[in-house]
């Protein structure tokens, strides 16, 4: 099943969680709601933002800043520690939800995702029906409210979703399309950064309007081929495709030798090359794992497996060879072995880590 490519046909839902790991934390702690509260690191180190609940919103606290701004703008601020394994179980029923109306979901964080309902005949047929029905699932079966932009590209939908928030929905029609562009602030433009703006504003261009009044031929000029994907933004053109998220249960190599090896060291330094190839199949899949296998083969080939599962992810393969020297010392070596391998399971999409930013501590 693939995504439409007409794009006057298309019917694209935007998800995005309000303050989602804030909102977790508030869920699960009642004395933290309503309370000004940052998932994040030491405030008296270099941690960093990962969520503001909406009450510490106010005060100009934002993901990304250090903390030790947050409480300089918010004396009263609540500091919790994140918890990514609860965020990763309820990002995953969140999924499913999604998955229940389409095949069609691509996953952008732990807290958004498109959809492609282009064609579904449910909630007659009415994409923002179906938005809502997720957002009402959503709350049913986690506790915790999204918010939703519904509209014919993949851009409109992302500002959308936003126009609203938290807790709302807002749509964009092919009718509507060319209004809300032309008074939307460059800044508003998903994939326009503070840099690019910086430089539009020096050209003059501040809003949709002026940047739809400005020639592809200028925009290419000074921005290459991104300068064709602001001249079309502009225009209401995104003919970007939803991607469905191929599902990877593992990611491992082996390797069957040539003789049969006994010798330890021998063994450990091709465990160590299988490892070091799997683990390099598993980041160009953008993949990060929880779980290693290792494997091996015996010279009657009979075989074994032992598995160590951790509470962070891999973050190397070196930090993979602490766990693969344990499970061989695990493993019967009276016989020859014929094969090893290594297997990285329990997986998910690499950009879970990025909210952590390695600044927690």
């Amino acid at each position: 099943m693939t995504a439409s490519t007409n794009p006057s046909l298309r019917k694209i839902i935007h998800i995005d969680m309000d303050a989602f790991y804030a909102s977790v934390e508030q869920r699960d702690f009642p004395e933290l709601r309503g309370k000004p509260l940052v998932v994040g690191g030491d405030p008296n180190g270099r941690g960093v933002v990962a969520a503001a609940s909406y009450e510490v919103r106010q005060f100009g606290v934002r993901s990304a800043m250090s903390c030790y701004e947050a409480r300089k703008r918010c004396p009263e601020v609540i500091f919790v520690r994140p918890r990514f394994e609860v965020y990763r179980a309820v990002s995953s029923k969140i999924r499913e939800i999604m998955y229940d109306l389409t095949p069609l979901v691509e996953p952008l964080s732990l807290d958004e995702a498109y959809l492609d309902v282009t064609g579904l005949q449910v909630h007659q047929g009415s994409a923002t029906l179906m938005a809502n029905w997720l957002r009402a699932q959503i709350l049913a079966h986690t506790g915790l409210t999204a918010s939703a932009g519904v509209s014919f590209n993949k851009m409109l939908a992302k500002i959308a979703s936003d126009i609203n928030k938290p807790n709302g929905i807002a749509v964009i029609t092919p009718t509507d399309a060319d209004a809300f562009i032309s008074t939307l602030p460059i800044e508003r433009f998903h994939g326009i950064g503070k840099a690019t703006a910086k430089r539009l504003h020096a050209m003059g261009v501040k809003s949709g309007a002026d940047l739809k009044h400005t020639p592809a031929a200028v925009l290419v000029q000074e921005f290459g081929k991104r300068g064709q994907f602001y001249h079309d933004i502009a225009h209401g053109r995104d003919e970007r495709a939803v991607k469905p998220e191929r599902t990877y249960k593992s990611v491992g190599s082996e390797t069957t030798f040539k003789d049969n090896l006994h010798n330890d060291d021998e063994l450990r330094v091709q465990i160590y090359e299988q490892n070091k190839d799997a683990f390099h199949q598993m980041q160009k899949k953008q993949l990060i794992a929880y779980t290693i296998t290792l494997k091996v083969k015996y010279a009657d080939f009979t075989q074994i497996t032992r598995s160590h599962t951790l509470s962070t992810a891999f973050d190397s393969a070196e930090s993979a060879h602490y766990w693969l020297d344990k499970l061989f010392l695990d493993i019967p070596r009276e016989l020859p072995i014929r094969l090893v391998g290594v297997t990285f399971s329990s997986l998910a999409p690499a950009a879970q880590l990025r909210p952590q930013l390695n600044l927690f501590e």
